[in-house]
């Protein structure tokens, strides 16, 4: 390990940062594991939350008995009202950067009416800065609440066709998943998990229990349930290797996921 890190740092000294032999040295580092044993939740915005109390209550009451066992990093998707406001701010012509600071503000509003309806069981919501809290509420309370759209805001990378952000809440969830090193990221929404075609509006669409990231995009599947650009960082992740999607308006079923069941639909990287 010495000579690994003073060949590095040498390198660093020397090197650009895109030299060839210095990125191998760097991937040679080992990576620490932050939160091995946390797990991070998606709470999907317009599939759970924008059903209201139905959806919610029952997901709300599975979430703090299944805290008793597991360490949960809880994100929050935007949904319907972030797809709103797309709309109208893509009709201004308003770039990626901006759309993406707006549905960063819906996102937040779900983290906060979430965290409200857990904080009587100790279970705050954190933003910002206040994600580097995140071991101390684990530690206490064995979970936490946090809003899924990642920070790029004016930074947004923008997509190759239109201004809709390609990295939304999808993509933040598992960011905070792979560089905690958790055990697990498991997709809550309200299908039982991945299909050929989107199945409420095909009824010729089958269900896919297992695939792969280059499965995926062989078949085509744009239209699937999970944000595509999400499958690139999957692909490219050292912790966690594939993520699982659940419908969380089926009791029970986040539960037997946490439990390492397989409930919905598996995506590997490889």
């Amino acid at each position: 390990m010495t000579s690994t890190t003073a060949e590095l740092e040498a390198l660093l000294m020397q090197r650009s940062l895109t030299d060839a032999q210095l990125l191998a040295a760097a991937d040679a580092a080992a990576d620490f594991r932050i939160l091995p044993n946390a797990t991070v939740l998606k709470i999907g915005g317009q599939s759970v939350i924008d059903r209201g109390r139905a959806a919610v209550y029952p997901l709300v009451d599975e979430i703090v008995a299944a805290r008793k066992e597991h360490k949960l990093l809880i994100g929050t998707g935007a949904g319907t009202r972030a797809r709103h406001i797309y709309s109208i701010a893509a009709g201004l012509n308003l770039p990626a950067g901006l759309l993406s600071q707006l549905g960063g503000s819906v996102a937040d509003q779900n983290a906060a009416m979430l965290g409200q309806l857990l904080a009587k069981h100790g279970i705050s919501a954190v933003d910002g800065a206040g994600l580097s809290s995140v071991p101390l509420f684990l530690a206490e309370v064995n979970a936490v609440v946090f809003s899924g759209m990642p920070p790029y805001k004016l930074w947004m990378r923008p997509a190759a066709e239109g201004v809709i952000p390609p990295y939304r809440t999808d993509a933040g969830c598992f960011l905070v998943a792979e560089q905690f090193g958790c055990r697990a990221m498991i997709y809550v929404k309200d299908e039982n998990g991945l299909y050929t075609e989107n199945p409420k509006t095909s009824r010729n669409a089958t269900f896919i229990p297992r695939i792969s990231v280059d499965e995926m995009k062989a078949k085509g599947l744009q239209d699937s349930i999970l944000e595509f650009p999400m499958l690139d960082l999957l692909k490219n992740a050292r912790h966690v290797r594939e993520v699982q999607v659940v419908n969380g308006l089926v009791p029970g079923n986040l539960t037997r996921a946490l439990a390492g069941e397989h409930v919905g639909t598996i995506i590997t990287a490889r």
